[in-house]
């Protein structure tokens, strides 16, 4: 009987490293600068950013100061209607002091590649 548990241990734990391995991660370019796409929301208190791929929520960081402009642009009623977005960016830990601490990362985009009030189906494909 612990012969069959180590094995399935040993089976599980396999198998765990082979799912985690053969996940999908965001494209990398230089520099740590990754390609992302997900759904952004902003307004007077809150910009966030949900990733489309793992749902993971960030803050975020216009260093490009073209991301809440496009939004703007948008030309929205209210504040913080999703927007589907690619960005050029990187994450780093958030700030305990500010409003991105309710964030474990804050997303620093450096470059709006895409910007759409469409909503792609599933997960943003």
């Amino acid at each position: 009987m612990n012969i069959f548990k180590s094995q399935l241990f040993l089976i599980i734990a396999i198998l765990i490293v082979v799912f985690a391995c053969n996940r999908k991660p965001a494209e990398v370019k230089d520099g740590g600068t990754r390609i992302m796409k997900g759904l952004y929301s902003y307004g007077p208190e809150l910009k966030s950013f949900t990733e489309c791929e793992e749902g993971n929520e960030y803050w975020v960081a216009d260093s490009a100061k073209t991301l809440e402009l496009a939004y703007n642009n948008l030309n929205f009623e209210k504040p913080y209607e999703p927007v589907y977005i690619e960005v050029e960016c990187h994450a780093l830990k958030s700030d305990s002091l500010s409003m991105s601490a309710d964030f474990d990362s804050t997303l620093v985009v450096t470059k709006l590649l895409k910007i759409t009030k469409e909503i792609p189906d599933g997960p943003c494909n």
